[in-house]
């Protein structure tokens, strides 16, 4: 008979504590899970730890404790809020972002364990309204920039419906265009805190979790081509641009960027098991990185400002090929200085120099 746990998982302490709040041990739930139904059945799994620590999260998914395949944290995308406030906006602090990121390949990386990731689900903004540029000039370009930095990590990547043709926050004009109660109760209470009803339309305009819950841009069509009759939430009004037959139209478009970078991690196994080392500095706007398996490496690099950015690799790398880049044309293979245009992103492959 297998056991039904009934209690909310409580280990956001950050301590590595992995208790029900009656004191039981979730691991114990997981394993009979596993034993009995998960792994003879071929299940993959996956945690949504919030806050929780990485201790917990190596605990979880470390293959010989036989609980989870994998875990999401959130730990990244926390980076925008003020104070850790999820309602007071600031710009995503990119020092913060690339450490978190790193701090997570490593560690995981060390003690055996294995990440989710993610950009966008259905509680968060849109990424590339977010992290990103949504602008006419550079929705793409960000967005595939977030994507390639995303696919070269260590761990399993998610695409969250919308994120493959760049769907964008949508322009939201009235607090009775939200569904969300979060949303609602949130408007009411950042007034109570002082704020003037304009910033709270800010506020949650930008945070809303209904940003990501609109209906997917199938077409041009009416309703986006969702349906014929009235959408549980407004479509965005861009979707007569933004909008998966116009994406399949192009062989440049956002979904068939995403198609290769699932291709590569299907044969590159480098993005699979290499070992996870950084090279930019925490003040600049890139985010440098390469994945070594013995003498192989696939080399990464993002520019994550709409500024040109001149870039220094410290260790140079005997290039074989580009494996893809956001921009139109050959990629630079420079390994002094490299000029990045903005949010221009490249993953190279090659071998270590001796």
């Amino acid at each position: 008979m297998i056991s039904k746990p009934t209690l909310f998982l409580n280990d956001d302490e950050g301590d590595g504590r992995r208790f029900y709040t009656d004191g039981k041990q979730v691991e114990s739930y997981l394993k009979e899970l596993n034993e009995e139904i998960f792994s003879p059945y071929g299940i993959l799994t996956v945690g949504e730890m919030s806050s929780t620590s990485m201790a917990a999260c190596i605990e979880y998914t470390k293959p010989a404790n036989n609980e989870l395949s994998m875990t999401f944290n959130f730990h990244h995308l926390k980076v925008d809020y003020r104070d850790g406030d999820k309602w007071q906006l600031m710009p995503m602090n990119i020092s913060a972002l690339k450490a978190l990121l790193s701090d997570w390949q490593r560690g995981m990386q060390a003690k055996g364990g294995w990440n989710a990731l993610f950009w966008c689900n259905h509680d968060q903004p849109r990424i590339v309204s977010r992290y990103g540029n949504d602008s006419d000039e550079y929705r793409e370009l960000s967005a595939k920039m977030l994507a390639l930095v995303l696919h070269g990590l260590q761990g399993t990547p998610y695409i969250y419906q919308g994120e493959e043709i760049g769907m964008t926050n949508p322009d939201w004009h009235a607090i009775d265009e939200f569904e969300d109660v979060e949303t609602l109760n949130q408007f009411e209470l950042i007034q109570q805190k002082g704020q003037t009803a304009d910033e709270a339309f800010a506020a949650v305009s930008a945070r809303s979790r209904d940003n990501g819950r609109t209906p997917v841009q199938w077409d041009a069509s009416q309703q986006a081509g969702f349906t014929t009759g009235k959408p549980w939430l407004k479509i965005a009004s861009n979707y007569t641009k933004i909008n998966v037959a116009e994406c399949l139209s192009r062989a440049d478009s956002i979904f068939y960027f995403y198609q290769k970078l699932i291709a590569l991690r299907k044969v590159e196994a480098t993005l699979i098991t290499g070992q996870f080392r950084r090279y930019d500095r925490p003040e600049e706007g890139v985010f440098a990185y390469d994945r070594i398996a013995g003498d192989e490496v696939i080399r990464v690099v993002a520019n994550f400002t709409d500024q040109p950015v001149v870039f220094e690799w410290a260790t140079p790398i005997h290039l074989a090929e580009t494996l893809l880049t956001n921009y139109e044309g050959d990629a630079t293979n420079d390994q002094t200085k490299l000029t990045l245009r903005p949010y221009e992103s490249i993953m190279w492959k090659g071998t270590v120099v001796v």
